[in-house]
């Protein structure tokens, strides 16, 4: 999360603070592989976590077994591993893209959707492609974990006590929340009415999917922990009190 961050606001920050909108045509390249590559493997980790929530609760007995340490590794090393590659694929093709609108991207980091309005009419339909695909991806990766979690709660819905079904949900709603929240922002950015875009808009949005999901993460699987309950929970009450 933190290195998603560091990918973008930085850059943005400093521009800020000097006055100016530019970047080099390498460090849009490094800014659109980190990010795409940092934005990829998260999503594809969180698919993975989907799976463990799935075998602790519906097949805590072969928990062990299922999702030992080497498969645990292998998992996240695959899920590493293609958001690389993918992230490889994305900017090495972007960037052969020849340019003919400029070299101005209306947006405080480099994206792809925002360089391709800059290239030739026809030179970005490879890319187009390769987004397709990706998108497939990411739907089948969307399937998995809603089928998981379908599966999730059925399980959780027989359990007989109370204790333990808070036990269950305590343990799947912090990781479900990050998907949410996730894929919520990234939806509303790439697929918002044509009507609802405007250049104040689209810098919000993009702000919401690329800063908001890494810096809210880590406060929501924290919350988990009982003493920032207790934390969160003084100082509502606290900010009650002084209100009154």
């Amino acid at each position: 999360d933190l290195d998603t961050i560091s990918t973008t606001v930085p850059k943005s920050m400093a521009n800020s603070l000097w006055d100016t909108r530019a970047i080099s045509y390498s460090g849009c390249d490094a800014q659109l592989f980190f990010f795409f590559f940092l934005i990829s493997a998260e999503y594809y980790l969180l698919t993975v976590m989907a799976y463990d929530r799935y075998v602790a609760i519906c097949r805590p007995l072969h928990y062990g077994t299922i999702l030992g340490s080497r498969a645990c590794v292998k998992m996240a090393a695959a899920a590493w591993a293609s958001g690389f590659l993918n992230a490889v694929l994305h900017t090495g093709n972007t960037f052969s893209i020849p340019l003919c609108q400029g070299n101005v991207v209306d947006q405080f980091f480099c994206e792809i959707p925002q360089i391709l309005k800059l290239s030739c009419s026809d030179s970005y339909r490879r890319e187009v492609g390769f987004i397709v695909f990706s998108v497939c991806l990411g739907f089948g990766c969307f399937v998995f974990i809603v089928l998981s979690y379908v599966q999730i709660f059925t399980a959780v819905l027989r359990i007989p006590s109370e204790q333990g079904r808070h036990k269950a949900f305590s343990m799947c709603l912090p990781h479900l929340a990050v998907v949410s929240l996730f894929l919520s922002t990234i939806i509303f950015a790439y697929l918002k009415p044509p009507s609802l875009s405007s250049p104040a808009l689209n810098l919000v949005v993009a702000f919401l999917y690329s800063v908001m999901p890494p810096a809210v993460n880590p406060l929501i699987y924290s919350m988990r922990n009982k003493d920032l309950q207790d934390a969160v929970r003084k100082l509502i009450q606290l900010l009650l009190f002084q209100h009154q």
